[in-house]
């Protein structure tokens, strides 16, 4: 990669439990080499990628088990998870964006208990995408602006594997990737994570 971006793959790959076993330079460019869990592969090429602008060149392969390195740490922030099945509007959308970032599009079709998007916050939020405007017969001025909506957050495969918490499945179909909760209904979901904070 090139050398002034070294520092951050270093970051990068010292937090999934990456070992740096050498680093050399070679003309304008640094080479560095790490032992690193498997585990810690998943999701770090694109990080790599976008901290060095594209310009990372990644190989791996297996050298050996080895005893566990611990936890590798995930992601901080809860999910925005749907209310119901149906299509999302783009009126409820623009009204819940500084909750989060949003993985859909309007006019998505939807179900209870899917992951829609990623809380601002460290803790899930249900929130209802299928409401659409409530429509008066009087036009105010100002009411009718265009919404303002932000492109989606779009996942690959790997960077949804690597997305997901414990608690969350990964759905794959020939069209789509989606995320949803392992439990779809609201009412389990709080009855096992006050089971789980009792223990």
């Amino acid at each position: 990669m090139p050398e002034e971006t070294a520092g951050k793959v270093i970051e990068l790959a010292t937090q999934r439990k990456g070992e740096l076993l050498i680093m050399e330079p070679k003309g304008d460019l640094q080479h560095l080499e790490f032992r690193i869990p498997s585990r810690g592969l998943i999701g770090l090429r694109n990080n790599v990628l976008t901290a060095t602008q594209g310009e990372a060149i990644m190989n791996h392969r297996f050298t050996a088990y080895e005893p566990f390195k611990g936890n590798i740490p995930g992601r901080i922030n809860g999910s925005l998870i749907s209310m119901e099945a149906g299509q999302c509007t783009a009126y409820a959308i623009d009204k819940l964006q500084d909750r989060g970032v949003f993985f859909i599009e309007p006019g998505e079709e939807l179900y209870g208990g899917q992951v829609i998007g990623e809380h601002s916050r460290d803790n899930d939020l249900v929130v209802n995408v299928q409401k659409g405007k409530k429509l008066t017969n009087m036009r105010a001025s100002g009411s009718d602006d265009n919404t303002r909506i932000a492109p989606p957050k779009r996942f690959s495969l790997e960077e949804a594997m690597e997305y997901i918490q414990k608690d969350e499945y990964l759905e794959i179909t020939p069209k789509s990737i989606r995320m949803r909760k392992i439990y779809l209904d609201e009412n389990e979901r709080n009855r096992l994570a006050k089971k789980e904070a009792a223990v």
